[in-house]
């Protein structure tokens, strides 16, 4: 059985061209002639153009592609066993390439997932997302801001609105207890405390207690932040840094 040069260039996905110049180079000769002189292709011709293909998808120039099937101490299983290695390599890195991508792509699609009209539901006229570039620029790679990206990426409108209520709801009852002059120490504020840790770990990403302190911490010293407290109530930004480091202190006793 043998086969035209468009029969082949059909089979391999190549073009009639390609498969002239790889005869005209000595790379892949046709084992026969038609009476009219047309080029025949037999199945030792297929299986060598299936080696060369192989080399040349790996990047292979076509004088090596030659000295590889060319040589005379290689054996088919010699070439199996290199193009195992070879394409075990190439899969390799494709994989590695994927993740990148798909990392890429998962850090472009990171942000609220919200329509404008949702996020002025939500959020009226505040933006929520106004201080995202210098959050990368902070903590861009640690795998708390990776954690929260993602997670907050997922979230909803209904989600969002919980976090509100939830929100809305602790700022009331903390901002009550620092009013009536609760000290930081005591259990009642130590309990908010423990709850503004959870509603942190449960809607962005998980907060242990030495990160928990170092948001404390950011509270006084960030004014952006300290504002954000200080509008529940006097004194609540130093007031809640204490009570937080107070119950990561009453966790670690505990332990």
């Amino acid at each position: 059985m043998s086969y035209s040069v468009g029969q082949v260039a059909g089979f391999a996905g190549v073009t009639v061209r390609t498969l002239h110049h790889y005869d005209e180079i000595g790379l892949l000769a046709p084992g026969e002639r038609s009476h009219a002189g047309h080029r025949r292709y037999g199945d030792a011709d297929l299986d060598r153009l299936q080696q060369i293909l192989f080399y040349r998808e790996l990047g292979f120039p076509l004088d090596e592609v030659a000295a590889l099937l060319d040589d005379p101490e290689a054996d088919p299983r010699a070439h199996l066993r290199r193009q195992h290695e070879l394409l075990t390599a190439r899969i390799e890195k494709l994989q590695r390439m994927a993740a990148a991508v798909e990392h890429a792509m998962e850090a472009r699609k990171m942000g609220i997932n919200l329509t404008p009209e949702e996020k002025f539901e939500v959020f009226g006229d505040d933006d929520p997302e106004k201080y995202n570039e210098e959050a990368e620029q902070r903590w861009g790679g640690t795998w708390t801001y990776e954690q929260s990206q993602k997670r907050v990426a997922r979230h909803t409108k209904d989600d969002w609105l919980r976090i509100k209520e939830e929100t809305t709801a602790w700022s009331e009852r903390y901002g009550a207890l620092v009013a009536q002059g609760v000290p930081a120490v005591d259990e009642r504020a130590m309990d908010l405390a423990e709850q503004h840790r959870q509603h942190i770990t449960k809607w962005f990403f998980d907060c242990p207690y030495k990160i928990h302190e170092g948001l404390g911490e950011m509270y006084v010293s960030d004014e952006r932040f300290k504002a954000f407290y200080e509008a529940i109530g006097p004194g609540v930004a130093e007031h809640l840094r204490d009570a937080i480091t107070a119950n990561a202190e009453r966790h670690s006793q505990g332990a």
